[in-house]
């Protein structure tokens, strides 16, 4: 695989791998999306009845047709062959009508099913753990919800009615050319093994260039997200034009493989539309040697009336054709969208979890350890308790362990071994939504979503009143930064909280978490992003926002670590030292080298 963005080499996912969608894998996933249709079952049965009456339709026409010249046109009657006409021209009407209330339904049934299914989607993706959003790229699952998806679109509302219509098509057709002269109809069945042959060769083609032309898209797509999150990165270092290239060879290999998918298509369609003519060739010798042989002399009206329903019968092998290469990707798409609602998180609450009731707030660490991956360690035999109210603070150099910590906190991985309590409940047997909603997190880089201020602060607690939001920014004393905006409040907000400055993302955060009123609160290098005056400014804040509520600190400054309740200094994964700022001080080992350093750097 090619290059992807600007610092690292792309990985391969799981779902890299190409498949090879044989017909009990075409067909199993067939039934699978059909279930989707479930819920909108009388607009399926509408559609499935207009489909049969569509695919019944067509041969009726050109047996119609072929009835009126062999009729009252052969027998020179004007005034039957004008009822005929008649007649006929309310058929075509008829069969006009049919087919837009055919087209309609499938499209609206198309966007159902697709509502639905990107909706099952989404919510699967909420459930998902932290590990697995640090494995997929957010491109992949972009291209999940947009191109797969889209592609199944395309199958439900096309593929299958129009497949269904077509075949029904040849059925007839076919049943009225064996009932018309059942010797020429065997030269039709002739053209079978052909087609058969010819399918099974270009199917499992077109399933892999299929395959490799959807999963290179998701490649470009993740390259193209991962490359505006990190323009600024990008643009330090000018690296634009290495970039560049790199995403033109990322694009490159899309485009050979789409290119060659309609090679194999370009081959494939033309064949059958060579055979249908070829055998159209045989039927014209055949049918003219019956007509002009004394011995069998067939009716000319009857040969007329085969031709055209042949021509009804072949038609829609080359339309079929046509539809199986939308098929495939479709069917690419769903096993790729599948495939994605069959990932289970890695770990899930147990059936018996307990919601967690009003809780003091009480935090346990028990012979703790935790990595990220099996053979790579992280924590190591953690021990602490923090009592309600506390405030726990964790130093270490960078990588010793703090932030793992906090996120076991938070539940959003599980030790390894050890246990993690909370007010002496394991923190595996308590619902996880339960927890969260009495946890407040403020990180060093916190998300704001698109909105306005007013509404990024109520995402702690959505049925806030507009007041408790303005006691919340009162109460951390930043309500003069919040009113200097351009529109205050009401302060428009861009997708990751473009419009803001660094600094105003933080304070919005911090009355984010304020506003929920959290038991338990966490605050990862929260005042990193803000300047030494402002954070001077809201020392006192601060410490409003920690009295009662049992906190885990995590900071580079002194100013808050000083002040808490006992100090847990890491090492490797591992607490090397415990106590208050002056205890350890007086310790003079981990914790002095760190104060001197900060001292030192300001």
């Amino acid at each position: 695989m090619k290059n992807s963005f600007v610092l690292a080499q792309p990985s391969r996912d799981e779902d890299d791998e190409p498949i090879t969608l044989g017909p009990f894998g075409f067909f199993r996933l067939m039934r699978r999306l059909f279930a989707y249709t479930h819920p909108h079952a009388m607009k399926r049965n509408q559609l499935i009845a207009l489909v049969i009456i569509r695919s019944v339709q067509l041969p009726m026409l050109a047996w119609a047709l072929g009835a009126v010249i062999n009729g009252p046109i052969a027998r020179g009657d004007l005034h039957g062959t004008l009822r005929a006409a008649l007649w006929f021209a309310a058929l075509a009407a008829f069969t006009q009508a049919c087919f837009y209330f055919r087209v309609r339904l499938a499209l609206e049934l198309g966007e159902a099913v697709i509502f639905d299914l990107r909706n099952e989607l989404f919510a699967h993706l909420q459930t998902m753990t932290a590990r697995f959003y640090d494995k997929v790229k957010p491109g992949r699952i972009i291209s999940r919800m947009t191109s797969d998806v889209e592609a199944i679109r395309a199958g439900v509302q096309d593929v299958v009615f129009v497949s269904v219509v077509q075949a029904g098509q040849m059925l007839i057709s076919g049943l009225l050319m064996l009932w018309y002269n059942w010797a020429l109809f065997l030269v039709v069945l002739a053209i079978a093994p052909v087609i058969w042959a010819i399918n099974r060769y270009f199917r499992s083609r077109l399933a892999y260039t299929q395959r490799q032309a959807q999963e290179s898209f998701s490649r470009v797509i993740s390259t193209v997200a991962e490359s505006v999150e990190g323009i600024r990165v990008t643009q330090g270092f000018s690296r634009q034009d290495v970039n560049a290239s790199m995403f033109r060879e990322l694009a490159g290999d899309h485009a050979r493989f789409v290119m060659g998918a309609a090679r194999t298509s370009a081959v494939f369609l033309p064949l059958l539309e060579l055979n249908s003519q070829f055998f159209i060739a045989m039927l014209l010798l055949m049918g003219g040697y019956r007509v002009l042989n004394p011995a069998i002399a067939d009716p000319i009206g009857d040969i007329v009336q085969f031709f055209f329903l042949a021509a009804l019968f072949f038609d829609p092998v080359r339309i079929i054709g046509a539809q199986y290469t939308t098929a495939l990707t479709a069917m690419v798409g769903a096993e790729r969208v599948f495939t994605l609602l069959d990932q289970k998180p890695d770990w899930q609450d147990p059936a018996d979890a307990i919601p967690l009731p009003d809780i003091s707030g009480r935090v346990e660490f028990r012979d703790v350890s935790f990595g990220y991956e099996p053979n790579l360690t992280v924590l190591r035999n953690i021990n602490f308790t923090a009592e309600p109210g506390r405030t726990i603070a964790l130093v270490g150099h960078t990588g010793s362990g703090k932030t793992s910590i906090t996120a076991l906190i938070a539940k959003a991985y599980l030790p390894t071994a050890g246990a993690l309590l909370i007010d002496g409940r394991d923190i595996r047997s308590i619902r996880s939504e339960s927890l969260r909603r009495r946890l407040g997190i403020v990180q060093q880089q916190n998300f704001l979503f698109e909105g306005d201020v007013l509404q990024n602060i109520r995402f702690g607690r959505p049925g806030a009143g507009d007041d408790e939001v303005l006691e919340a920014v009162r109460k951390l004393d930043f309500l003069d930064m919040i009113e200097a905006l351009p529109d205050g409040f009401r302060t428009p907000v861009g997708e990751g909280g473009s419009g803001l400055s660094v600094g105003q993302r933080q304070l919005i955060c911090f009355a984010r978490a304020l506003l929920a009123d959290p038991r338990i609160l966490i605050l990862d290098e929260a005042t990193s992003s803000i300047d030494a005056i402002t954070e001077a400014r809201i020392q006192h804040s601060l410490a409003a926002l920690l009295r009662g509520r049992t906190s885990f600190v995590i900071a580079h400054r002194l100013s808050t670590v000083r002040e808490a309740d006992t100090i847990l200094v890491l090492r490797r994964g591992e607490i090397v030292e415990r106590g208050s700022h002056r205890e350890l001080l007086a310790l003079g080992g981990v914790y002095k080298e760190l104060h001197n350093r900060f001292i030192a750097e300001g």
